[in-house]
């Protein structure tokens, strides 16, 4: 087949890697589309991925609609020039765009029912969308799947990711005493327009409670308050989810690194400002602490908290993981399910 999969999000690259090798190592051509923001395109480089990036993450409403136009057109001319038969995306704004004005299947995948706007641009034009089964935002009725777990599945699945402690070590893992990540996000996504995240205090005191506890290490996609600077972790972005995978803790406002270490086994805490239904879902099911924007004054006991919780988060998260598919395997499936004819 000759498949397109659009990256707009670091994240993307994670959800799509593994698909990414099984077509290529099945002999498909697939083309990358990918967008500068954050470290995007610079994880597709370390796991060898070519690519052809279109636009750059615009700021504000206006930079953001001016990016969404100029990259609808880039990848309608990519698409067509590379006679593309199926276009993947997460959120799939722009190939649900692209594949609507040209005819072919957009096959999108999502998990984050509070961006409005963007659910709005993309589901009256979507083939096929797949969401997780806690979602519950409207979605295009015949049209959608719903797979239990979450998009972390896709790439840190435990029968297939294997997180690597000498690279944990190599890191910054400190294998003498208990580890903790922090992880703090620049509310510059389209979905984050208008909200907030932690103050320089809250964050403040809780690295002071944290710091002399653990061994801290603080993952941020902005500059950061004087205080917080000596814990900033500045390794290698690839190594980041093994250090991760053996930290005893992760406390942060970012949903997706709260449930990547789920994924990888790590008692976490989410404290940011929408809870979309998995996050919720992961919840209910004793496998993440959640704290809204009120509470955060308690962030550090909640955080430190997260350090006793092992037995009961192991015993919940082998419940959880007994019924959830592999969402990769999910994506190539639903991928070869609505290509159309070379």
């Amino acid at each position: 087949m000759r498949i397109l999969v659009e990256i707009v999000h670091p994240a993307d690259v994670l959800f799509f890697l593994r698909p990414i090798r099984a077509f290529l190592a099945r002999g498909d051509e697939v083309t990358v589309a990918s967008r500068h923001k954050d470290i995007a395109c610079d994880l597709l480089d370390r796991f060898g991925i070519p690519h052809q990036p279109l636009t750059t993450a615009g700021r504000g409403l206006v930079g953001l609609a001016r990016e969404l136009a100029a990259r609808d057109l880039a990848l309608a001319r990519l698409a067509r020039r590379r006679k593309v038969q199926v276009m993947l995306g997460f959120g799939g704004v722009a190939i649900s765009h692209a594949g609507r004005l040209l005819g072919i299947p957009s096959v999108v995948f999502y998990d984050h029912e509070n961006a409005h706007l963007q659910t709005r641009l993309a589901w009256p034009f979507v083939t096929h969308l797949t969401v997780p089964e806690d979602y519950g935002g409207p979605v295009p009725a015949g049209r959608t799947t719903r797979l239990p777990g979450t998009k972390d599945l896709s790439y840190f699945h435990p029968a297939v990711f294997r997180p690597d402690r000498s690279r944990a070590i190599a890191a910054g893992l400190d294998p003498e005493r208990a580890n903790v990540l922090v992880r703090l996000v620049s509310w510059r996504a389209n979905h984050d327009l208008g909200k907030s995240g932690w103050t320089a205090d809250q964050a403040g005191r809780l690295v002071a409670a944290l710091a002399s506890r653990v061994r801290l290490h603080v993952s941020t996609e902005d500059q950061v308050p004087p205080a917080l600077a000596p814990y900033v972790w500045r390794g290698d972005p690839a190594a980041l989810h093994h250090l991760m995978a053996f930290c005893d803790a992760v406390t942060g406002e970012s949903a997706t690194m709260a449930c990547e270490a789920v994924a990888l086994g790590v008692p976490a805490l989410y404290a940011g400002v929408d809870f979309p239904g998995y996050v919720q879902g992961l919840a209910r099911r004793g496998l993440l602490t959640l704290l809204a924007p009120a509470e955060r004054d308690r962030l550090p006991e909640a955080s430190l908290a997260l350090l006793d919780r092992r037995a009961c988060f192991d015993e919940a998260r082998h419940a959880w993981l007994a019924r959830c598919p592999d969402w990769a395997d999910a994506v190539i499936a639903t991928a070869d399910a609505h290509a159309r004819a070379a």
